[in-house]
């Protein structure tokens, strides 16, 4: 037996009573791309210099906590996520660092500085992609691994791993899904903005590998009128048999509706994972569409936890400071404290979390199992397609 899976049973072992599935895991924050986060109702700030737990290996976690308003809020609910976590592996030789980047560059530079000489052997966070940059340069001349919160890939290579949601996996993961239940001709609406370039390079590497056909993309602004008029020219192009809407909020609705009164009722809806929300759950227009998404059983179980110890809910992303803590202490529990080195951290079989299985790629990014769900009207969906359990199982990769 490996040590990875080793790592991977002591674990579950652990975990399994916490979350009700297998343990360690991600996503990230306030940015377009994963599960919608609702903002954290705690008060009480993380403090500046606080560390939890008492093991000999030092690990840093570098949180917004100065940065003020939401951040602050989110800064604390991922500082109660590694509190839960450290409680539920109360023999690990490891204690946690918290510390504030304000969510800056510089304070992202200062503060790994500051950790990396109390002696930290891995980062966790920064969150926003200015602190992960700052805080590349002195992790890298010390030699230390970041595992991070952000979004943004253009932060990520070997020694800065992304532990998120990232576009390009709700892209490959639904277009390949779509391929495979006999969806060839795609066309995309996004949103005329940052986010929907991205989206936009990934839908066209996603079916570019999928052996389909990108027939339009159209971007839109945001108002109804120029997203109905930009699903008439999607429409008008025909021979299209789906459409990849990744957008949140009221968009999916209002082109779903526009889409339909151009005559295009039977091409399939595509979503992102920015659709798991009770804006697109409840529209009757969108009863049908697919989207991807992380399974939620885990996720549910962890915010239970959290609601009891904190008394208010978790933001959805909170799962990511409790895995990357949890990981943390497994690995040292598995390896001690030479644990953190890229080769163990990039190891193909990957590792297990709240949202399901996930790994880091040589380049820093991470690739994930994610499900497909139906959505069914009336504020539901179902799962179409299980998240796959292994990356050697095929289901999305």
């Amino acid at each position: 037996m490996t040590i990875l899976r080793s790592l991977r049973s002591a674990v579950l072992a652990r975990l399994g009573a916490v979350v009700g599935v297998s343990a360690l895991a991600a996503a990230c924050v306030a940015t377009p791309t994963g599960p919608q986060t609702s903002q954290p109702t705690q008060q009480r700030p993380a403090p500046a210099g606080e560390t939890i737990g008492s093991g000999s290996v030092p690990v840093a976690l570098l949180l917004p906590m100065s940065a003020g308003g939401e951040a602050s809020g989110l800064a604390t609910a991922f500082r109660n996520a590694a509190e839960l976590a450290m409680n539920d592996f109360p023999s690990a030789d490891v204690r946690i660092l918290v510390r504030d980047t304000g969510g800056t560059d510089t304070g992202g530079r200062d503060a790994t500085q500051r950790a990396i000489g109390e002696g930290a052997k891995l980062v966790l966070g920064p969150v926003f992609s200015p602190a992960v940059a700052g805080a590349s340069a002195p992790a890298r001349q010390a030699g230390v691994p970041i595992i991070a919160f952000s979004t943004d890939a253009t932060v990520a290579r070997r020694g800065v791993y992304l532990l998120s949601f990232l576009p390009r996996q709700d892209a490959d993961r639904i277009i390949s899904y779509a391929a495979s239940q006999g969806r060839t001709s795609f066309a995309a609406l996004v949103p005329d903005n940052g986010y929907g370039l991205v989206m936009e390079a990934a839908f066209r590497e996603a079916v570019s590998r999928s052996k389909g056909q990108v027939v339009t993309v159209e971007r839109y602004a945001a108002d109804a009128g120029d997203m109905a008029a930009k699903a008439r020219a999607v429409a008008a192009k025909g021979n299209v048999n789906a459409v990849f809407m990744p957008n949140g909020g009221q968009d999916p609705q209002i082109l779903a509706a526009a889409l339909s009164e151009a005559g295009m009722g039977g091409a399939k809806l595509l979503g992102s994972g920015q659709w798991d929300n009770p804006a697109v759950l409840q529209s009757s227009a969108l009863a049908g569409s697919w989207f991807p998404a992380p399974q939620k059983r885990g996720y549910q179980s962890f915010a239970s936890k959290y609601q009891a110890k904190f008394g208010s809910a978790p933001p959805r992303t909170a799962s990511l400071a409790y895995d990357a803590t949890s990981l943390a202490a497994g690995l040292v529990r598995a390896r001690g404290a030479g644990a953190f080195t890229d080769d163990m951290l990039t190891n193909p079989d990957g590792f297990l979390g709240v949202d399901g299985i996930f790994r880091f790629l040589s380049d820093g990014r991470s690739q994930r199992g994610l499900a497909v769900y139906e959505v069914s009207g009336g504020g539901n969906s179902r799962v179409v397609s299980t998240a796959p359990r292994s990356f050697t199982s095929g289901g999305g990769f």
